[in-house]
């Protein structure tokens, strides 16, 4: 092994060990934040178009009833999020770390 295959090697070597320092440091923390924040608004939107599962009624029920069958899937994973779902405070509180 010559010298500038070592130097590469540890160049290599470096190379992913910072670029995972960056991402535990800088990168996860804020990829977090935006699939949060994603998951909130995918949550609104599916709340706003389907507030008869919880009881609330709605007076679009009737016209958010045609897209059930495109949002089914989606549909019982979040009705399962929302009933298990701390409360809105609590949730938008652990980003400011009250």
């Amino acid at each position: 092994m010559t010298a500038a295959d070592r130097i590469d090697a540890y160049l290599d070597t470096l190379e992913e060990w910072l670029h995972g320092l960056y991402h535990g440091m800088i990168e996860h923390p804020s990829f977090e934040k935006i699939e949060k924040e994603a998951e909130d608004t995918a949550d609104v939107f599916m709340f706003a178009c389907f507030a008869d599962a919880f009881g609330i009624p709605s007076p679009i029920s009737y016209y958010t009833a045609e897209l059930l069958p495109y949002l089914s899937e989606e549909f019982v994973q979040w009705e399962r999020r929302m009933w298990d779902r701390q409360s809105l405070i609590e949730r938008k509180g652990q980003q400011y770390h009250f």
